[in-house]
């Protein structure tokens, strides 16, 4: 079944977009409903999520082979970013440093800082980048992150070879 949706490149990038979505609503979940906090990695992570969710959604749309090609190349860089970030953070994890210092927390940034400097703030995460706060079979959120960016590398990756041999 995998391999019939490399011949329909236009849906498998409308899945790598829609399981992107889904991703970031289980991480706002975590974040709004269970009260989990992000690190500064995380935030760069869930950057790198929805511009991977945005150019797979665009190459979705389009018909034209440049495009899905451009996109999927787009894809490979974007997801290589993603995992890059998400296996520092999965270092950080088994070998946490002795002095953690990942930000500061949302009350505290408002208080202390004018309006103009805490926003900016704010979009960096307050969270320990070396905390495990929630684990899933025995990986946490960076590790799940890391195998969903390799995965979505990879499809892009085959995606990529697939088009570039029917020319």
């Amino acid at each position: 079944m995998l391999l019939n949706l490399f011949d329909a490149p236009r849906r498998l990038m409308a899945l790598v977009a829609l399981g992107c979505l889904l991703l970031l609503a289980f991480g706002l979940y975590l974040q709004h409903v269970v009260g989990l906090e992000p690190c500064p990695m995380c935030i760069v992570q869930r950057y790198a999520l929805v511009l991977v969710a945005i150019v797979a959604g665009l190459s979705a749309l389009s018909a034209r082979r440049n495009f899905l090609i451009t996109g999927a190349s787009l894809l490979v860089l974007l997801s290589g970013f993603g995992a890059f970030v998400a296996a520092r953070q999965s270092f950080l994890q088994w070998y946490p440093p002795e002095i953690v210092s990942c930000g500061r927390d949302f009350y505290g940034m408002i208080e202390t800082f004018p309006l103009k400097r805490a926003i900016p703030m704010i979009f960096k995460g307050s969270g320990d980048c070396s905390a495990i706060d929630w684990t899933f079979l025995g990986g946490s959120i960076a590790n799940w992150s890391f195998v969903c960016f390799v995965l979505i590398g990879a499809m892009a990756l085959t995606l990529l070879v697939r088009q570039a041999r029917q020319r």
